[in-house]
């Protein structure tokens, strides 16, 4: 049986495919071709137990182009890897080897896999987080220079309802009216586009029955529920409601030895967008849910706010886990309680 590690980059791959006593019987530096890395695998394809390729930001074509011809593929999680420290030499040939031996050995830490259709439209919802960024550096920028111009704060709801013609009756020097006008007509496009975007998501999830449970919960309304169905995918891949907090981010990082701190673990292990969600989740529901709330105040009077933040988040992500889970409706009272 044979075991094979593909060290990723932007330009090129190092493949390596070792056997089960780790015996390298293949080793190549490729370009990023696929055709031309089926055609170095081709030989060896029926005796492939699975090939390993890095999860770096490039990786969709290659993942793709292997598993529709039939192989195995398996996505390693690159931040949960870590070879050991006191090797003198390290190189991409000897990472893609360390992938195989891993894999071989049954220690693989590996990401997730999302089927393209259900991929795509994650990527969607990732693209309208950008494009919201961006809109808000626009807005920004504005307010910055009205505040500037005429030592008053301009709420965000205004600046979106600025027109040229209402640019132009602030009798501003003509340079900084062109520089609000352009950043003002930069934001009207980014809404334009985030509208697009939206609505082709709600097309997508309003329909799904995951959906509607998702909103149901305090806190989360229609953008957030939206990304937590998208990034969170099928329920069942994760084994508990403690490993769904973990990929979340909401659970803590430390080592402990003796019973003592002895630093702190893999912060960035995890998904940064259901992190970001159910935080925000929190947010809105210690204002609007008055159990969260209380739970949040003895949370903060025990430690910090930050820490009774994510203890909100963390209760949130838990009973999301449940309810798509099973499929019963947000329970305030056994969230909190």
């Amino acid at each position: 049986m044979l075991f094979c590690g593909i060290d990723l980059h932007s330009n090129n791959c190092f493949i390596v495919v070792s056997d089960d006593a780790d015996k390298v019987v293949y080793s190549k530096r490729l370009p990023n071709d696929l055709v031309a890395i089926r055609t170095a695998l081709s030989p060896y394809q029926h005796e492939l137990f699975g090939v390993v390729v890095e999860s770096t930001y490039n990786w969709y074509w290659l993942v793709d182009g292997l598993m529709a011809v039939g192989y195995s593929l398996h996505l390693a999680n690159t931040t949960a890897i870590k070879q050991y420290d006191g090797l003198k030499h390290r190189g991409d040939e000897s990472d893609a080897r360390h992938l195989a031996h891993i894999l071989r050995l049954g220690l693989l830490p590996e990401g997730h896999i999302m089927p393209q259709p259900m991929r795509g439209v994650r990527d969607l919802a990732r693209k309208r987080m950008q494009l919201v960024q961006q809109r808000t550096t626009q807005l920004v920028a504005i307010q910055t220079c009205l505040m500037q111009q005429t030592g008053e704060a301009v709420a965000a709801n205004d600046i979106k309802r600025l027109t040229c013609s209402l640019v132009d009756a602030l009798a501003l020097e003509p340079g900084t009216a062109l520089g609000i006008k352009a950043n003002l007509f930069v934001l009207q496009a980014l809404q334009k586009q985030i509208d697009i975007v939206e609505e082709v998501l709600a097309a997508y999830c309003h329909g799904n029955p995951e959906y509607k449970l998702l909103t149901s919960v305090a806190g989360i309304g229609p953008i957030l529920a939206t990304i937590i169905l998208l990034e969170t995918g099928k329920i069942e891949r994760f084994a508990d409601a403690g490993n769904y907090a973990s990929y979340c981010r909401c659970v803590n990082s430390t080592h402990v030895s003796n019973g003592k701190k002895k630093g702190e673990g893999n912060t960035k292990n995890g998904n940064r967008y259901l992190a970001w969600a159910y935080v925000e989740a929190a947010n809105f529901a210690i204002r609007y849910c008055e159990p969260a709330r209380k739970f949040h105040q003895r949370k903060k009077a025990k430690r910090n706010n930050v820490v009774a933040i994510k203890a909100v988040a963390h209760k949130l992500a838990r009973a999301c886990f449940h309810m798509l889970k099973t499929g019963e409706k947000f329970s305030v009272e056994r969230c909190f309680t």
